[in-house]
């Protein structure tokens, strides 16, 4: 029998009940991710790409197929695998030590108090926020407050860190100061991650792998490009790379075509 990937989503199906009959939002989806990879979800809006990550989240039920973890089947959430949204979602009562200890609290059974305030500050340290562990969310910018939600999600220690647009509200500038947070983190931690971007050149200098979905209704994978550029990445570097410029030429054109041609289908 062949071995399953580390992550491995098999003939995922999802469907929703509708006043107009059932609605088909993802079409038998097959996906392999292996142990320490970034792959990059990228498409058009609605073609399937939040759902997706639902299902490996567990908090959507794929109608047909199983999703599987390192020989674990997914059904339901987990804090082996940790989400960071696009709403950094901190409790706005809490200072950003608080945050983040909610979640180490939740996934450090057997740690002493001090051990998991040391975990807490080396997470916060991790994304270059100790200084303001004080602090509530009130009193921090939109890029602090998402350093922060990365922060809460890694303090998990999950088997897979998956990202829904995380950086899709800030800034040029600040956005890409966390990419090079998220890139130097996974760097250092070697983590699965599996992140939505609908951002071409994020893709590209982020992920090992871009997998482009095909519109919906019925989204199936349409291309599935790997970056063959070494980790982790400078980007005034990779710029200037002939694998970085094809691979961005190659996801650029498959979502033009999808843009000219809605309907089309991958072979």
């Amino acid at each position: 029998m062949k071995k399953r990937s580390y992550l491995a989503l098999e003939d995922i199906t999802v469907e929703f009940p509708t006043r107009d009959g059932v609605f088909c939002a993802l079409d038998t989806i097959n996906l392999s991710i292996e142990k320490g990879q970034f792959v990059a979800l990228i498409g058009h809006s609605g073609c399937g790409k939040s759902t997706l990550l639902n299902a490996v989240a567990g908090l959507t039920k794929p109608t047909r197929g199983v999703i599987f973890l390192d020989g674990d089947v997914v059904d339901a959430p987990g804090p082996d695998r940790a989400v960071v949204f696009q709403d950094h979602s901190l409790l706005p009562w809490l200072t950003v030590e608080e945050n983040v200890r909610l979640a180490v609290d939740k996934t450090a059974g057997g740690k002493t108090k001090a051990e998991r305030r040391d975990w807490v500050m080396h997470n916060l340290e991790l994304v270059q926020m100790t200084h303001a562990a004080a602090k509530r969310p009130g009193e921090l910018s939109g890029g602090m407050k998402q350093r922060v939600g990365i922060a809460r999600a890694i303090a998990m220690n999950p088997r897979v860190l998956l990202m829904d647009e995380p950086f899709g509200a800030l800034d040029a500038l600040t956005r890409a100061a966390l990419q090079d947070v998220v890139m130097e983190i996974q760097a250092r931690l070697n983590n699965t991650v599996l992140m939505i971007t609908h951002d071409v050149d994020e893709a590209v200098l982020l992920a090992d792998r871009v997998v482009m979905m095909t519109n919906g209704p019925a989204a199936r994978i349409g291309e599935d490009r790997t970056v063959a550029l070494h980790r982790p990445r400078a980007r005034l570097e990779v710029i200037d790379n002939a694998e970085y410029a094809d691979a961005r030429h190659a996801v650029i054109h498959f979502l033009h075509e999808r843009f000219r041609n809605p309907t089309a289908i991958a072979a």
